[in-house]
């Protein structure tokens, strides 16, 4: 297990959900519904999409693992990742074993949720390095940073449209991105 600060970027996003941290945790626990915005064609994943697979825990337990596989531009992109922290209804942490990635290396993603009364903070961080190769390298430079904003805004936009709130996001020199 990997700390924070052992990745060399970091973004964050945050939002205010209208649930309690225990209805948000309970959501943001299912991958399908965290990750949604993979298994989706988009822009960003330049109109593919990956598919994600679970083992027996469901991505739901400490030492589960998700996969997720897709091709972009012919190259087939896979990752494979392992729950390492799962603290409901307050915190949970997952961390790439494996990945086959062009934008973002290995890298470690996360939710945080702080109650405050019906409602709570929900924060989705990552912290990630760039890729091996050179290709990939030019790419990520390119794009990583717009990509590890791409993907902890759209998994805080996706609990704002299930549960309602607003959005504001950071990069590690804590500039705020709507």
């Amino acid at each position: 297990m990997r700390n924070a600060a052992d990745f060399a970027f970091h973004h964050v996003t945050e939002t205010t959900l209208h649930a309690s941290a225990e209805a948000a945790f309970d959501y943001l626990d299912d991958f399908r519904n965290l990750s949604a915005h993979m298994e989706r064609p988009s822009a960003m994943m330049l109109g593919s999409r990956m598919e994600i697979t679970t083992d027996g825990g469901g991505g739901r337990t400490a030492g589960s693992r998700v996969r997720m596989s897709g091709r972009v531009l012919g190259m087939r992109l896979t990752l494979e990742e392992i729950v390492v922290e799962r603290e409901p209804p307050r915190h949970k942490a997952w961390e790439t074993l494996e990945s086959r990635l062009v934008v973002i290396g290995q890298y470690r993603l996360g939710f945080e949720l702080e109650p405050n009364g019906d409602r709570c903070l929900l924060r989705v961080s990552i912290d990630y390095d760039r890729p091996h190769g050179a290709f990939a390298r030019l790419a990520a430079a390119l794009c990583a940073k717009n990509y590890a904003r791409w993907c902890t805004e759209r998994m805080t936009q996706d609990a704002k449209e299930h549960f309602g709130s607003t959005v504001a996001s950071a990069d590690s020199t804590g500039s705020s991105v709507s």
